[in-house]
């Protein structure tokens, strides 16, 4: 069964820490100019940027061209999800949050009255709503009324509770909720989940996917953050328990659900979901995730 529960697991592993590259052309982060009125740090998906090759990605079409003063970053990082890449997830996804913050830091040390926008796609979104929630709850490099928006596109570890923008989804992000939320920053945070994009809608009861999905997420654990992990596989256990114990694990991991799953995982990946949110419709206007925040960044800059 340990075998078994090896290989299921790296497979929903496999679904929950990819993301599918879009073309972007690869753009080098330029030095911030002198205190803009708006500072947006804008955190790529996986493949789409690389340490030694930047880009921006599906991000391009949120971030680029808008009015007033306005300066974007996008965060270089190594955006891979497997060890034969260089890094496993949660190193990767270590970096892009580590990145975005110094960033963040940077700009709030050397201009007091810059507001700031995060905004982030798939693996980039996980750590972009990493580092609000740091912000939103008081841990974070500045004080939450300095941020104006957060755009999480495709979040690993969007919560049921979070201000989803769209169609409603079921479900949950595989890698489980942020246990403390976004905090001060909850009102102005919007999340966009297509529907069937597993990334972000992880059925409830697919415990498989939600152990694998933690296990991406502590991939390279961080020793601060021991406590948190144990409440999360509390958390994961506990349901695990009250829906079914010992035995719905070993139906969802053995060689049938197996198959089942892998099927499962090869039809979500061929059917482009996870990579449809330039296209994806959020309200009878016809607005994307992309041309909504777009939007609001507009909004926001002629305020």
């Amino acid at each position: 069964m340990f075998s078994r529960w090896n290989t299921a697991a790296a497979c929903a592993a496999a679904l929950i820490t990819t993301a599918l590259p879009l073309s972007g052309a690869p753009t080098a982060q330029a030095a911030p100019p002198p205190c803009p009125d708006i500072y947006v740090v804008a955190v790529p998906g996986t493949w789409e940027t690389s340490k030694s090759d930047p880009g921006q990605g599906m991000l391009a079409a949120v971030a680029n061209d808008l009015p007033g003063d306005v300066h974007t970053d996008y965060v270089a990082y190594a955006a891979t999800a497997f060890p034969w890449e260089g890094d496993v997830y949660g190193r990767s996804k270590r970096e892009a949050l580590d990145n975005a913050r110094d960033l963040v830091t940077t700009m709030a040390q050397h201009c007091n009255t810059t507001r700031f926008a995060l905004l982030g796609y798939s693996q980039g979104a996980d750590a972009a709503g990493d580092l609000a929630a740091e912000i939103g709850t008081g841990l974070g490099a500045i004080t939450p009324d300095r941020v104006t928006l957060v755009g999480l596109i495709s979040d690993p570890r969007r919560s049921p509770t979070d201000n989803l923008i769209g169609p409603p989804v079921t479900g949950a992000g595989a890698g489980g909720p942020r246990l403390g939320g976004f905090g001060w920053l909850t009102p102005k945070t919007y999340t966009f989940c297509a529907v069937g994009d597993l990334y972000c809608a992880t059925p409830d009861g697919d415990y498989a996917a939600r152990i694998a999905g933690f296990l991406a997420q502590i991939s390279n654990p961080d020793p601060t953050q021991f406590g948190t992990y144990q409440q999360q596989a509390g958390n994961l256990i506990a349901d695990a328990l009250a829906a079914g114990g010992l035995g719905l694990l070993h139906d969802q991991l053995n060689n049938s659900a197996y198959e089942q799953r892998k099927q499962q995982i090869d039809d979500f990946l061929k059917s482009g979901i996870h990579q449809s949110y330039p296209h994806y419709t959020i309200n009878p206007n016809g607005a994307t995730p992309l041309t909504w925040l777009h939007q609001q960044l507009i909004d926001i800059a002629h305020n």
